[in-house]
Parts: C-alpha cells; structure tokens; sequence
C-alpha cells in the first residue's frame, strides 16, 4: 500500500522539521509549507490525505484555508487537524465549525499528534484503497458505486450516494447544513439549506429497510450524522 500523503502547513520551522521528520519515520509521505496560498497550490497539484494546518501562518490565514479547501470538490473530504495557540473554546468551535476535524492547543506532544493521525488515518484507509467502507449493517462498495443493506442493493440518485458516503467516511460525526453543502456538492453555490433536508429525506428512504432502524440522525440545532443501526 503506498504511503499516506501528509500536508504540513507550519510556519515555525524547528517545529515543521521535528513532525516532518517524525512522520517521515512512521512511513507518511510528507510535503511541507509555511505558506498559506502554496498550501492551497500543493493541495490542488496533489490532493494529500490528510492536512496538518496551524492557524497563524504566512499568506492565507489557516482558517481560510480549511475553508477553502472545504469548499474545493477535490479536496472537501480530505481530514484537517488544526494546530493553534489560541485557547479559547470559540477559537476552537470557529475552527471546527469551519470543516476541521480534529484541534491540538500549542504546545502539544508530538506523540499525541501522531496517534490522533493514526486513528484518522485508520478510519479513511478503507477509502484510500477502494475498499468497502462499512457502518453498522450498511456496505457502500467506491469502485463499483454499490450501496448495500442486510444483503439488499440500495437504489440512490447520484446526490444520495455523494452524501452517503461522506457520511460513512466520518461515521458519528455532526454535520452542519453547510458542512454538507461544502462536502457534497463541494462549492458555494445558490443552493439553499433546505436542499439539504431535502435530500437527507431522498436518503432515508432510499435506505430504508423494514426492521431496520434509521442510521440517519438528526441532531437538533446542530446537524446530522450517521450512526450504526
């Protein structure tokens, strides 16, 4: 299996090289910055797998690039885990709310990072290589665009199947409406959230099963997600 592609987005460069040179030796293939815009460049020549990003760093800010890279079709489904000083609990909400999914506070161990990349990298690597991604008692085959339930072929339109499967690659996780919006259709658009909730009932009930519970959660004032039935 070839090595997981790790961008770095860091300014400070004692601490750019100590985790370049950690998850190099984890057997990451990594590609560093301290830029922000050539962050958006490397991304965009190069979808990597996962993206490190500080928030204070030169050029673009880490918060517009997580947003932008959120909003790219190519690299919406890509994990970013924000590194910070900020402290605060809204620094950290704002940077979530933004499409992060994980935040370390500076000064973090390196050991920590590691293994929070490790259990994400666990969960996409079905994703990476093609692989049937499973949740609960659904099956979504990548390569053959199947979508299965207790042994019984699910028929999804083209938008269900996108939003099943950015649910399965982040099993648990709540979405916003505009996180799916990012994340399904993968720009800013006219699109209005209620298209959203429209969808989200095509997908239920392309799904649904008799005796089966819906996976399908709805988290009031926050979102959805999807959970094993």
């Amino acid at each position: 299996m070839k090595p997981a592609k790790l961008l770095l987005v860091e300014d400070d460069p004692a601490l750019a090289e100590l985790l370049e040179y950690r998850f190099v030796n984890e057997g990451y293939s990594v590609r560093t910055t301290p830029d922000g815009d050539e962050a958006l460049l490397f991304a965009s020549e190069d979808t990597p797998d996962l993206v490190i990003l500080d928030w204070m760093i030169e050029g673009t800010s880490g918060i517009e690039v997580c947003r932008r890279l959120r909003r790219d079709k190519a690299t919406a489904h890509v994990p970013i885990i924000m590194l910070t000083a900020r402290e605060t609990e809204d620094d950290r909400v704002r940077g979530l709310e933004t499409g992060a999914d994980d935040y370390l506070t500076k000064p973090f161990s390196p050991r920590e990072l590691l293994a929070r990349v490790a259990a994400v990298m666990r969960r996409i690597r079905p994703v990476l290589a093609g692989e049937t991604i499973e949740v609960g008692d659904l099956s979504l085959d990548p390569v053959a665009h199947r979508v299965t339930r207790r042994g019984q072929t699910m028929r999804l339109g083209p938008t269900e199947y996108r939003m099943l499967k950015f649910f399965m690659e982040s099993p648990g996780r709540v979405f916003s409406r505009n996180q799916l919006l990012d994340g399904v259709w993968g720009t800013e658009s006219d699109i209005e959230l209620r298209t959203v909730d429209v969808h989200i009932r095509r997908l239920r009930k392309a799904i649904e099963i008799n005796g089966a519970d819906d996976p399908i959660r709805t988290v009031r004032s926050a979102g959805y997600s999807i959970e094993p039935a």
